[in-house]
């Protein structure tokens, strides 16, 4: 199996979406999304960068280009991480809150990773309410990541985090919400929990 179908079947199911739900976010037909799982069609460039953006990786992982596999999904045994209902900040650390449980991923290190359970609708359609989202603890972003951030004394809140300059976005994929714009002393209230590395779909 070509590694292109190989990558998009894995990060497609990692992402808690079927074939259906994936080609209505492209805007192509499932049978689209089936021949190039079983790697008898290649989409063209743009629609591989949006499968990118998507995921939330680079193409280049999607292509087998990457120097190695995804980190947090590769092979090995698999530890139960702790799931949050709530994070908050505190003390240039954050505070974890509400344990709700724990759920197995298979990561190398767990004592650096927790789930946090998804409230609201603002990641909708990609993310939804009670998704849970696995986070690597870490207190930087890269422009695009998606990251769980936490702005003065709110509640932690999971936003794609987009750097404009001396500017930070925090932005939501439901179109129905508006981004958080942050300059200037903003800055100094956002404190960064930690880069979301998979959600999980909960029915």
């Amino acid at each position: 199996m070509p590694v292109f179908a190989q990558r998009l079947k894995e990060l497609r199911k990692q992402n808690g979406l079927s074939q259906a739900s994936l080609a209505q976010q492209l805007g192509m037909t499932q049978q689209a999304v089936g021949k190039w799982e079983r790697g008898t069609a290649t989409p063209d460039p743009q629609t591989i960068a949006k499968l990118a953006e998507i995921f939330n990786v680079p193409s280049d992982v999607l292509l087998g280009l990457d120097a190695g596999s995804i980190r947090p999904y590769s092979s090995g045994q698999e530890f139960l991480v702790p799931i949050l209902g709530t994070v908050r900040a505190g003390y240039g650390l954050f505070a974890e809150q509400e344990e709700l449980g724990r759920e197995y991923a298979r990561v190398k290190d767990p004592e650096s990773y927790f789930y946090l359970e998804v409230k609201g609708d603002s990641m909708e359609p990609r993310i939804c309410e009670g998704d849970l989202a696995l986070v690597h603890r870490q207190n930087t972003l890269n422009s695009g990541d998606l990251g769980v951030v936490v702005f003065g004394e709110g509640e932690g809140t999971l936003k794609k985090y987009v750097i404009k300059g001396d500017t930070v976005v925090l932005q939501p994929f439901n179109p129905a919400y508006p981004p958080q714009i942050l300059t200037g002393e903003d800055l100094n209230s956002l404190f960064i929990a930690g880069k979301v590395v998979q959600t999980i779909r909960r029915w």
